[in-house]
């Protein structure tokens, strides 16, 4: 084991669970399956690199994306991922911005639903267009997506719990994103071993970044519990490695649209070690998470994000 993997292991085993809770809007839905998550451990003390890092700004982004669940839904059956929000940020006023899944993933990849109504696969929506992806190519940066279940790079088709329509990269065709996808949309792994957990471990997390959970563990398909356990897996993972500690990546977990009972309003969570319990009640929407990671990679953000408030600034995590 390298010198850095150990470093993350044993911050992993010392990462406590936050536990918290979210203003609830009345609006609700009855959640999936019941499945059990154990009671949320006390936060563990903050280690001395992640003291440090609490006045940086982040110069990288993984946008963590869940699955058709209302702000309310959330805050009633998902305790871990409000207690990341409680702890760290919350925004209490993010929507999606249509229905259904696929174009609230292109609203974020590329700034616009390109008038997509519906979740076919990219055979049926080539978009010869930019993304935030190869924006941040094109600047010199890195771009990754990283998807659950896929079981080869860039893959435009479904199979088993990989759902295309959560991969919003392999939908833009010019041969710059093509190529971009190729080479960095990759089957996610574990977090033992795989593509993030070794850019976690190494500290090379991109600077526009995504995770795609299966249509189970997104909640898709399976219960908010399922859900939340995955989170509860990942994130001390992810906030062991050297990019969270040193106050370089931010997290952004949110929801590609509601129930279709409330309006589109989702929870969304923010990590960073610089936020405290931060609570933002600006109007923010998925054109908002689009703005701010173009501003990661120096460019003029995409279509109707150009006129959308930027997610980190309404954060104070960017200008």
């Amino acid at each position: 084991m390298t010198l850095a993997a150990a470093t993350v292991a044993a911050t992993v085993a010392a990462c406590a669970s936050p536990q918290g809770s979210a203003p609830t809007p009345s609006t609700s839905h009855a959640a999936g399956p019941t499945e059990t998550v154990a009671s949320a451990a006390p936060p563990a003390p903050e280690t001395a690199a992640t003291v440090s890092a609490s006045s940086v700004r982040p110069t990288k982004v993984l946008v963590v994306m869940e699955e058709n669940r209302s702000y309310a839904n959330t805050a009633r059956n998902m305790p871990y991922l409000v207690g990341l929000g409680s702890k760290y940020g919350q925004a209490t006023a993010m929507r999606g911005v249509t229905h259904p899944s696929l174009p609230n993933y292109l609203a974020i990849a590329g700034g616009s639903t390109f008038g997509i109504t519906d979740d076919r696969a990219p055979s049926s929506h080539p978009l010869i267009s930019s993304s935030v992806f190869g924006q941040a190519r094109a600047a010199g940066r890195q771009a990754r997506v990283y998807a659950e279940g896929m079981t080869t790079a860039c893959q435009r088709f479904n199979t088993g719990r990989y759902a295309v329509r959560h991969n919003p990269w392999t939908y833009f065709t010019s041969s710059a994103e093509h190529t971009g996808c190729r080479a960095n949309d990759v089957p996610a792994g574990t977090t033992t071993s795989g593509a993030l957990h070794n850019d976690i471990v190494a500290g090379r997390l991109p600077t526009v970044g995504m995770l795609v959970p299966d249509v189970c563990h997104d909640g898709h398909d399976c219960s908010a519990a399922t859900a939340d356990a995955w989170l509860k897996r990942w994130m001390p993972t992810i906030m062991a490695g050297p990019d969270y500690r040193a106050g370089r990546l931010a997290v952004v977990i949110t929801f590609d649209e509601d129930d279709k009972r409330s309006g589109n309003l989702v929870y969304t969570a923010v990590v960073h070690p610089s936020l405290h319990g931060k609570t933002v009640t600006k109007a923010l929407n998925h054109y908002s998470l689009s703005a701010s990671l173009s501003r990661l990679s120096g460019r003029t953000p995409l279509r109707k994000a150009a006129t959308a408030p930027p997610f980190l600034t309404a954060f104070g995590l960017a200008r």
